[in-house]
């Protein structure tokens, strides 16, 4: 058995060598440039067809689940709005998957990859919920699981959610490695990874996102046979990316190429992700700008070469709401349509509820997935914790929300109002990170249009911007 240096700075060295044999991708096969890939060509060379990869879910419990239309709340939000506006809100309600998101259907291509290729075993680094779902997935192929986890603070002290999700990972038989916030968890990752020889079960990989499609090709199979057109709007939770990308291509797949593409996330501006003061004062572990701003102006910073995950690829909008905000649909939800979903997976919703009072009423506005609730993911449970590490937590406006200080409950839903992410700041912070990977006077034609791809405009458009 070969005897590796484990020191941090070694097995970073050894990233993509660890990559590349707990994966079976050669990322070098794809790349054109310090900066571009055939991002198709990798996507395409899964191997799976939409058939395929709803064949699989199928196997263990994921896909097919139901739309629901959001009667009352709907109803409510037309009472708020300008006469014949107040689209339909409809539901996709992905709770119902195995492991209880929509990450099962992640999970569920990547457990499929591991088996067929002979891995003993698959391994994530996640806060919790994707963790569930590889957990999930590998204990109904026969797989051993191990989740690599940010629990806790310096002091010891772990946020509820993420606690109840370690609690989830290991009720499916997972090992949990419970770490405290810091750089370490990709190292561990990496160590984990090459000292057991199981698959890398990365959120980030092409077997990730294509298991997404398929939400984004069945909301379109559902709007369709229930009300004969295409959705309006599709409204996404974005952190990383993924979300929003597989479902994004599920829909374009479909041939939905009309429907406006809706990115949201908690806004939670000021508070460091990394940072040990700021981990317990952030009531939402996924969905929040931490993730959805630097990951949407860089994808590739993640745990493999080149992230399949490219937000700004597919994204038309990006709307920001608040903590306070997201508690109340939450808590609305639940009264008005006895419906009782984690916190995190209402995001969307929030952003559902703005956007209907904008949209006509013969107009419809998908939320695509739900997450389970219980125990640490309860609105209850964070909002408890957020009180006790001296975080101010009162009804009013949502607007006098400050992350990390005070977390503002609206009063009323015309309250309920988001705020709009600058989309061209976002592509302009995109291109400078590429200017840092390779100097503009560098960029060849290939360049340009890889980056005008990926964040959705034109190599005119790209050229105009004097990125320095």
């Amino acid at each position: 058995m070969t005897i590796h240096d484990t020191s941090y700075a070694a097995v970073m060295a050894r990233k993509n060598e660890i990559m590349k044999q707990s994966l079976g991708i050669d990322y070098d096969d794809y790349v054109q440039s310090p900066i571009a890939f055939d991002y198709e060509r990798m996507m395409a060379e899964t191997g799976y067809t939409m058939d395929d990869i709803r064949r699989i879910q199928r196997e263990t419990k994921v896909g097919d689940t139901p739309l629901f239309e959001l009667h009352n709340l709907t109803a409510a939000v037309r009472r708020i709005s300008e006469p014949g506006k107040g689209a339909t809100i409809l539901l996709k309600d992905e709770a119902a998957n195995a492991s209880g998101s929509f990450k099962a259907r992640r999970a569920a291509i990547s457990a499929y990859q591991a088996l067929i290729k002979g891995y003993r075993g698959m391994i994530a680094a996640t806060s919790g919920n994707y963790g569930a779902a590889v957990a999930s997935q590998a204990a109904q192929r026969g797989l051993k699981s191990i989740i690599v986890q940010e629990v806790f603070d310096s002091r010891g002290v772990g946020q509820p959610e993420i606690v109840e999700k370690g609690r989830k990972c290991e009720a499916y038989g997972a090992e949990v490695i419970k770490l405290s916030v810091g750089p370490e968890l990709f190292y561990m990752l990496l160590r984990t990874l090459e000292e057991t020889g199981f698959f890398n079960a990365s959120l980030y990989t092409p077997f990730g996102i294509r298991g997404v499609e398929s939400l984004g090709y069945e909301v379109a199979e559902q709007v369709r046979t229930r009300y004969g057109k295409d959705p309006d709007a599709v409204v996404i939770t974005h952190a990383g990316g993924g979300n929003l990308t597989g479902t994004a291509r599920g829909l374009l797949q479909a041939g939905c190429t009309r429907t406006r593409v809706v990115a949201c996330s908690v806004d939670l501006s000021g508070l460091h992700m990394a940072s040990d003061r700021d981990f317990n004062r952030k009531s939402f572990t996924t969905g929040h700008t931490g993730f959805g701003v630097p990951f949407a102006t860089w994808p590739d910073r993640v745990d493999v070469p080149r992230n399949a995950a490219r937000s700004l690829r597919y994204m038309d909008e990006y709307q920001l709401v608040s903590q306070g905000e997201v508690f109340y649909i939450t808590e609305l939800l639940t009264k008005l349509e006895g419906i009782e979903r984690g916190p995190a997976g209402n995001i969307s919703l929030t952003a559902a509820v703005t956007l209907a009072r904008q949209m006509d009423e013969d107009q419809i506005v998908v939320v695509q997935e739900t997450e389970y609730t219980g125990a640490g993911k309860h609105h209850n449970s964070q909002l408890a914790f957020a009180h006790a590490n001296g975080i101010e937590v009162r009804r009013g406006d949502p607007v006098e929300n400050v992350p990390g200080k005070a977390i503002v409950i609206p009063e009323h839903l015309s309250q309920v109002q988001g705020r709009v992410q600058d989309m061209d700041k976002l592509r302009r912070s995109y291109l400078k990170n590429a200017a840092e990977r390779l100097p503009v006077a560098e960029w060849s034609g290939n360049d340009f249009e890889f980056l005008a791809a990926d964040i959705k405009k034109d190599v005119e458009w790209v050229r105009n911007q004097g990125v320095a």
